[in-house]
């Protein structure tokens, strides 16, 4: 036989009941609503008939419960939105196999016998711009004569040969970009296209990984721009 409450509260009468309560096994130890509610109702029976639960106790018990409630379901309902989201992308990536991205990066993989697109980019007008070609041991092959640029961006293309009129090894290359800005020479940006040959779902961090010719990566968000293989 139980005992009444006698001053111990609702709230001590609740963790009672819970100890005493045991949950379903398919809810992992979780307390569903039927579970909440369940309790609640023998806490209303075991309770003080000279003592009853406070009104604003018992509304305060179950806000308590329907807060947590929603955030659970909140949570669930995020957690299969961002898998909504990882599936997209991942679509949207496969789709880019075959095609060139562009990098914000001036160095580049020459795989056999092909052009090269790039651009150059600066701030301000510049003129006698020059785009030099350099291989990893940073020896000029080419030299690419451009002329005056205005502010942006600026599209160019190596026909990857070298200055010999022959074709330039496979291997590591890199533009450099020269020019006169504002009357000083300067240095200016370069930005490449790059092939993607396949692409990593769940890469370092979870990310999406776009396999470039060559053999390096960038992640899908590092993407400036898309154009044909």
């Amino acid at each position: 036989m139980v005992d009444t409450v006698s001053g111990g509260g609702a709230l001590d009468s609740l963790r009672w009941q819970q100890e005493s309560y045991k949950v379903a096994d398919k809810d992992d130890g979780m307390l569903t609503q039927e579970d909440f509610f369940a309790l609640l109702t023998k806490e209303l029976s075991y309770q003080d008939p000279t003592k009853p639960v406070e009104n604003n106790e018992m509304i305060s018990q179950m806000t308590a419960f329907s807060t947590t409630d929603g955030v659970t379901q909140l949570n669930e309902q995020f957690t299969n939105f961002a898998s909504s989201m990882s599936s997209g992308q991942a679509l949207q990536a496969s789709s880019l196999v075959g095609r060139s991205v562009m990098v914000e990066d001036n160095s580049f993989t020459l795989v056999g016998d092909e052009e090269v697109k790039g651009k150059l980019v600066t701030d301000e007008p510049a003129s006698n711009v020059v785009i030099y070609v350099e291989n990893a041991a940073g020896e000029r092959v080419q030299t690419v004569p451009v002329g005056s640029v205005a502010a942006g961006e600026s599209a160019f293309t190596w026909d990857g040969k070298e200055s010999s009129g022959y074709a330039a090894p496979a291997g590591e290359y890199r533009f450099r970009i020269a020019g006169i800005v504002d009357g000083k020479s300067t240095e200016l940006s370069a930005m490449t296209y790059r092939k993607v040959d396949s692409v990593t779902l769940a890469g370092a961090g979870g990310s999406i990984l776009l396999n470039l010719n060559g053999g390096s990566s960038m992640a899908l968000s590092d993407v400036v721009e898309v154009s044909e293989g």
